[in-house]
């Protein structure tokens, strides 16, 4: 067996290293040598951990351009300190997994490390032969999702650990990769893997001033609930999908301006189920069969009354995205929106029911 060097190289910030004795407390491991110090007869493989996201684009656009006052600039960020672990550069625990091409795919060989970096090195050891390699990123200190069923590589995938009507969002940006490999005898290698982030963040912000609204709550829903790694697909459920409830991040200036953010699997690009809708109310939208995830918002008014607010989005949520919805609440409760990529379904008097924890 031939020994290979794994190097785990981030996008071009602060580099850091880590040791490559798996789980070992990390925080006075040496510098990574340059790979010219790499013993005769070694194989080099460089790991790039690489973030694929328009989250600079989505801030500049949604919160910087759009959002200009003082108390704006404060959510904007609050909204930037609140994603950094979603959208980050930085791997915390690295999952790699080589697989065997022939017959039922079984793996091979399995290493898990805790990176805590943006660069690292480790030894493996490993035959020369053909691989499938498949690798994963930040899932430890992540509780909604877990990595199941990865003892082959076709059936390797990322779930949801909680399964149940309503869930809590994801907490860390979770990054995959799967690459063909064939470790040649005699001859050093180099192989680029690059891990893309394979979840989402949608953040609805509302302005609540002069509206006296005594509660606010705000779920989202719509998402996938699983991805299979090794062909880069998401599973979505066949009934209906999980509600899952986001986050309040609050701006530290001006509490009439609140923001409710989820970390989730993507949402479909199509329509999964179609609507019929046949009423004249004129508050509910008939691109509601159109939609593809949901806001589900609940104001409760000045006089105890619950509002309930729908909003259906259009366009998808896709991996590395971040999508920022505004509003402007109404003393009612009911959420007033500008544009035509969402349609909103108003209830007022709506009867509530479980257990919520947004306070505003």
């Amino acid at each position: 067996m031939k020994k290979l060097l794994i190097l785990l190289i981030g996008a071009p910030i602060a580099l850091l290293s880590s040791c490559s004795t798996i789980d070992d407390n990390l925080s006075d491991c040496p510098p990574v040598e340059d790979s010219t110090s790499v013993e005769d007869g070694s194989y080099e493989l460089d790991y790039e951990l690489r973030l694929v996201t328009n989250m600079t684009t989505e801030l500049k656009t949604e919160l910087q351009t759009e959002l200009s006052t003082q108390a704006d600039l404060q959510m904007a960020a609050a909204l930037r300190s609140h994603l950094q672990d979603i959208f980050t550069d930085f791997a915390h625990d690295v999952d790699l997994s080589f697989y065997d091409t022939q017959g039922d795919s079984v793996r091979l060989q399995h290493d898990q490390h805790v990176m805590n970096a943006n660069q690292a090195s480790y030894t493996l050891n490993l035959p020369m032969r053909q691989y499938q390699h498949l690798a994963v990123a930040n899932v430890v200190e992540n509780p909604v999702v877990s990595l199941a069923n990865d003892k082959y590589c076709h059936t390797a995938y990322l779930r949801q650990t909680v399964v149940a009507d309503t869930i809590n969002c994801h907490t860390t940006g979770v990054f995959t990769a799967r690459q063909p490999m064939e470790v040649l005898e005699g001859i050093d290698q180099t192989f680029d893997v690059k891990l893309y982030i394979a979840n989402c963040a949608a953040t609805f912000v509302v302005d609540t001033v002069g509206t006296g609204l005594r509660d606010l709550k705000v779920y989202t829903t719509g998402f996938a609930t699983g991805f299979n790694i090794a062909d880069s697909t998401y599973t979505y459920s066949a009934d209906a999908s999980p509600i899952v409830r986001t986050k309040q991040v609050n701006s530290g200036g001006d509490n009439s301006l609140l923001s409710f953010c989820s970390v989730t699997f993507p949402s479909p690009e199509e329509p999964m189920t179609r609507m019929v809708i046949d009423t004249d109310d004129p508050f509910i939208s008939p691109d509601a069969a159109d939609a593809l995830w949901e806001i589900h918002v609940y104001a409760t008014t000045v006089l105890g009354n619950v509002t309930e607010t729908k909003l259906f989005v259009k366009k998808p949520l896709r991996a590395g995205q971040l999508k920022i919805i505004k509003a402007k609440a109404s003393v009612d409760g009911s959420m007033k929106l500008e544009g035509n990529t969402v349609g909103v379904n108003i209830q007022t008097n709506w009867n509530h029911g479980g257990d919520y924890n947004h306070e505003l």
